[in-house]
């Protein structure tokens, strides 16, 4: 059984910011910042790719309430959400899930995506996505 269909079966302890019937949100154990928090549903899915968009809608109206209160009660100033999926992605538990990183003003904590992308035809990209 997964790390987190362990959390959601309280096998393995957690600090809950919010839970419904079909998610669960609780503070990452590795946080990136302060308040740091993932949402899963609590159902298994691997991915976005395995999630009923049914289910998907749930999560995002689960996160955009988490994200307006960490939001207010922590003060941040902004808030990234983050999910990947798949290894390439670093996707590193195979149960979805959705991080929540609340962002304060005067913090070294960056994301950053460097630009090294090396195919930069556009056209051949936008026409191989367009292929039927």
């Amino acid at each position: 059984m997964c790390l987190f269909c362990q959390i959601v079966n309280k096998e393995i302890s957690n600090y809950t910011v919010y839970e419904d019937d079909f998610v669960l949100a609780f503070l990452d154990i590795h946080p990136c910042t302060k308040g740091h928090t993932l949402i899963i549903p609590k159902k298994h899915y691997e991915n976005i790719f395995d999630l009923p968009e049914e289910e998907l809608k749930k999560i995002i109206i689960a996160t955009k309430k988490i994200a307006k209160i960490l939001k207010e009660k922590l003060g941040a100033d902004g808030i990234n959400l983050l999910n990947s999926n798949g290894e390439a992605a670093q996707q590193e538990i195979n149960h979805y899930h959705m991080h929540v990183i609340p962002r304060f003003k005067n913090t070294d904590t960056k994301i950053k995506f460097e630009n090294k992308i090396i195919d930069k035809d556009f056209d051949s990209i936008i026409a191989q996505i367009n292929k039927k």
